[in-house]
């Protein structure tokens, strides 16, 4: 093994293993219980339950949650960030919960509140509708911006992007399905590429 290929895997392992050592803070109010694999939270907004590699080994102390890794092999490091990154999430969502934006761009594309789900307009000869699932919630802004709202990072990031799917921003024109503060790179269309 050459020295520089050492050199670019010591790098990487300490760049995985700077967010497992920082502690997580247990704000007043949450309630963390750690078991074998797992960790379940109780905070304001509901309950979550985290499973986490065995060889992780995970405690709580002085009110804080510690992430520790068992070993400085690559694997360890990996698991050692991302279980840590996992348990943080939890925390901020019984705490204060997720929330994804997303805008309809389009003359004539709108969506509407139909129950707990939403119905969207969005150029296709039918209108697509789209129904929250279990801990996640669907709120409509006007008539153009869909909220998503929970307590699961993931559930949340997941109902968005399928919302997003509906109907992608278009290459070509400011059409589509976008999160707010997302930033589009539109092309010229073969017209304007010929004028230019």
């Amino acid at each position: 093994m050459s020295g520089n290929t050492l050199e670019r895997e010591t790098n990487e392992g300490r760049t995985l293993s700077r967010i497992g050592r920082k502690p997580i803070p247990v704000p007043d109010g949450v309630e963390v219980e750690i078991q074998y694999g797992g960790v379940t939270v109780k905070g304001p907004r509901g309950t979550l339950t985290q499973n986490y590699h065995p060889e992780v080994i995970v405690k709580l102390e002085d009110g804080q949650v510690i992430v520790e890794r068992m070993s400085e092999r690559k694997f360890h490091h990996s698991l050692h960030g991302l279980t840590r990154s996992l348990i943080a999430n939890a925390v901020v969502g019984v705490t204060d919960g997720y929330t994804k934006t997303l805008e309809l761009m389009g003359v004539g594309y709108r969506v509407q509140q139909s129950g707990e789900g939403i119905v969207l307009n969005v150029g296709y000869s039918h209108p697509v509708e789209i129904q929250p699932r279990e801990g996640v919630t669907l709120e409509v802004e006007g008539n153009n911006r869909v909220h998503v709202r929970g307590i699961d990072k993931q559930k949340v990031g997941e109902l968005a992007a399928q919302i997003r799917k509906v109907r992608p921003p278009n290459a070509y024109k400011e059409k589509g399905i976008r999160y707010q503060g997302e930033v589009l790179h539109f092309k010229p269309g073969k017209a304007a590429a010929r004028k230019a």
